[in-house]
């Protein structure tokens, strides 16, 4: 590294720079800066190298983790050494040969129809009958299951960002920082408003009030809380004997997403559309920034293989 900047002063302007570019990057950020640490500990002078890199990923986090463990640490690196190499030609970028491919995405539970119904059916009968518990997952499953949104965008919902009128959630808390508009179909919207005059039953609405309450305990009409939700699912996956068709044995939440975005495509396919020309639609609705993420879903549809470029696919990343 160059006497003019150490590399925690190049770690923070590159940090700056992509935030400012709408970039979420607390895992990114906590790596470089930990790399920037090892630098530091261990004196290392001049460009970053692969050793060094090898060095602090088999280190980091207390030398936890396997090959794959190591290598996706690495990968967190390659962008910051390529912007790097502008200001030290010498960097080295690090590669999959260091520790082997990091394996691709599981593939998903895709839920059928008579699933997510029986699922809204068990949700619809949880106790007790004087609590809106009952509702309350009721329609947050279901918004799941009919949006293809995530849970943490559902659960972040407040009343001032689901406007009725006009059939639109604003998501402000998207994983990558980027607010977007969700259109709801009018059913939602029916669906939605009925569960808004039970809740209003129990807490006063206000545009601060949260969409979905939790309904137990001293926390009562606070926002609900992922891991409960979590809880409740695992426990109606269980009572509903459910077996997960896709790689992650029991079929996740995370999966009503997967779902719906392969169920569009189908439609689509059905009907004749041009996939491609739809794909951006899909990606901006889903709040993907990269459209690669959504031609991912593809591949849960063997039939739709033959639509999509194979380069669409060379990029994965978590939706």
């Amino acid at each position: 590294m160059s006497a003019t900047a150490t590399l925690a002063a190049r770690v923070e302007q590159y940090l700056a720079e992509r935030r400012r570019l709408g970039f979420d990057l607390r895992t990114m950020s906590y790596s470089l800066r930990s790399l920037a640490e090892h630098v530091r500990k261990t004196r290392h002078r001049g460009a970053l190298t692969i050793e060094v890199m090898t060095a602090w990923a088999r280190k980091a986090q207390q030398g936890a983790g396997t090959r794959t463990t190591w290598a996706r640490r690495l990968r967190r690196l390659r962008p910051f050494t390529r912007w790097l190499q502008q200001f030290e030609p010498a960097t080295e970028v690090p590669d999959e040969s260091i520790f082997g491919a990091i394996p691709g995405r599981l593939a998903p539970h895709i839920y059928r129809d008579e699933e997510v119904i029986a699922l809204l059916q068990a949700a619809g009968r949880l106790g007790p009958p004087s609590s809106p518990r009952a509702a309350v997952m009721h329609t947050l499953f279901g918004l799941l299951a009919c949006t293809g949104m995530r849970i943490s965008e559902a659960l972040a919902l407040a009343d001032a960002d689901v406007d009725l009128d006009a059939g639109l959630l604003t998501i402000r808390h998207s994983k990558f920082g980027k607010s977007r508009l969700v259109p709801l179909h009018p059913s939602t919207t029916a669906t939605l408003q009925r569960y808004r005059r039970q809740r209003d039953r129990y807490v006063r609405s206000t545009p601060d009030t949260p969409l979905f309450i939790t309904t137990r305990g001293t926390r009562f009409g606070q926002p609900l809380g992922e891991h409960q939700v979590h809880r409740i699912f695992d426990q109606l996956r269980r009572e509903l004997g459910w077996t997960g068709r896709g790689a992650h044995g029991a079929p996740p939440i995370h999966d009503l997403r997967h779902s719906f975005a392969v169920k569009r495509l189908l439609l689509w396919h059905q009907q004749g559309v041009d996939l491609d020309q739809r794909m951006l639609a899909l990606s901006t609705y889903l709040g993907h920034v990269k459209v690669s993420s959504t031609y991912w879903y593809f591949t849960a549809v063997p039939e739709l293989m033959v639509s999509v470029p194979p380069t669409h696919l060379s990029q994965r990343s978590r939706s």
